[in-house]
């Protein structure tokens, strides 16, 4: 009786093994084991794991993604092809935001959100639709700033090479350098009636400055105190610098707010959701969308550090973080938006590190505003639709920026109204 069980359990054992043999071949792929993995072999496999566990598109823009692996783990002779085959994966999926970082651009992109860097100034992204690499804005008072360049501007070569087959890390790092440095441009940008102005710029690198807040108290036509606050990015300085100049506006008695978010391309998205939070006493911040449709919130819970009346002004560079605040505070009824139709980038993006010091861009979900907008190519509509042409740095906040005499108007009006009501009453 023993004999015949363990008779029955060897055919059953064998009969498994062939069933997983032809399951394999039928599937087009074999199970490597981490052993019969070269250290190249291996990197490419964590960043394929990663994007298979965490990637928004479960589809993987509609390819066999087991197939695509098995081709990107093919000769791979020293790091530089790994690297090549990684980016070739990842290109696959037709996203600019899921991109690889090798060590020294991974580094660097952790530099750019965690206080300064040494460059031009400019925030870019590369179009999804047409492929171009284009200015959201420029820093303030950066190079990229003083030479004029503008949001939408599309920078077709960096020093003589092309960007057609540049990624945006490998655009970014290009620009980056020494302070007193010279990098030129080469730019285009739509004039009168449409037609393309192209113009070479030459900028010199020098330190940025990534202070995030202006904030000053000023008066208003109607005699109230009035706190104009602009916010330039969101960085990890961000949350800290606002309040701070918040609670200091409030000391001098500020009654009403203007926030500026104009030309603002995002950053850290934890620091949109805590800014969001210092205006709201409660209610949803943001939701948050995985490929399994699961949802996330971030929620306030009080106390606002003010609740007197605000004003957020944006524009076609007011993108991602941005957008996040905005929408939060539009949606619950906590500010009138005032300005142009914001950018629409409504993706999230997860950075992780991989084993070599290399790093991975994944993006991993889309955000919905409180009211569940899916913002991502369409942007946020402001309460009053106000356009206006490019203007200065000096022109901000004055009497010829269209787009905040309109805010100081809506304050001012209200003001207005509330002191009839209490004269009639």
């Amino acid at each position: 009786m023993t004999r015949k069980l363990s008779f029955i359990k060897q055919r059953i054992i064998r009969l498994g093994s062939l069933l997983l043999l032809i399951f394999s071949l039928m599937a087009g792929f074999s199970i490597p084991t981490a052993s019969a993995l070269t250290s190249e072999q291996k990197l490419v496999y964590e960043v394929w794991r990663i994007v298979n566990r965490s990637y928004l598109d479960g589809t993987f823009n509609h390819q066999d993604w087991v197939s695509i692996r098995q081709k990107a783990l093919k000769n791979l002779s020293n790091k530089e092809t790994a690297y090549l085959a990684i980016t070739e994966m990842l290109k696959s999926l037709n996203d600019p935001f899921t991109r690889f970082l090798e060590p020294e651009k991974y580094r660097s992109l952790q530099v750019n959100t965690s206080g300064e860097l040494t460059g031009i100034g400019l925030q870019i992204l590369l179009n999804p639709e047409s492929g171009n690499l284009e200015v959201i804005t420029p820093i303030a008072n950066s190079p990229a700033e003083k030479a004029g360049l503008l949001p939408h501007d599309r920078i077709l070569e960096i020093e003589g090479v092309s960007t057609k087959n540049l990624t945006l890390d490998e655009a970014a790092y290009k620009m980056r350098g020494q302070i007193g440095t010279v990098v030129t441009l080469l730019i285009a940008r739509d004039g009168l009636e449409n037609q393309e102005i192209i113009k070479e710029v030459t900028l010199v690198r020098d330190k940025i400055e990534l202070n995030p807040v202006i904030s000053e108290l000023r008066l208003s036509p109607e005699g109230s105190l009035l706190g104009y606050l602009r916010l330039s990015q969101f960085n990890a300085n961000a949350t800290s610098e606002i309040a701070h100049a918040i609670s200091k506006l409030e000391q001098q008695g500020a009654t009403e707010y203007i926030l500026d978010l104009r030309n603002n391309p995002g950053g850290l998205l934890q620091a949109g959701v805590e800014i969001a939070k210092l205006w709201l006493n409660s209610g949803t911040v943001v939701y948050t969308v995985n490929r399994q449709g699961i949802q996330g919130s971030y929620e306030a819970y009080g106390p606002a550090l003010t609740n007197d009346p605000l004003i957020i002004l944006v524009n076609q560079g007011t993108a991602s973080a941005s957008e996040i605040l905005a929408g939060a505070l539009q949606d619950n009824h906590r500010a009138l938006l005032v300005g142009e139709t914001t950018f629409g980038k409504g993706l999230i993006q997860s950075l992780f590190e991989l084993s070599d010091g290399s790093g991975l861009a994944v993006t991993i979900a889309k955000y919905e505003t409180p009211n569940h907008r899916d913002i991502n190519k369409l942007g946020i509509k402001p309460d009053q639709l106000v356009s206006q042409p490019s203007i200065t740095r000096e022109q901000i906040g004055t009497d010829t920026d269209i787009q905040y005499q309109a805010a100081i108007k809506i304050l001012d009006n209200r003001h207005r109204s509330e002191n009839e009501s209490k004269d009639n009453s």
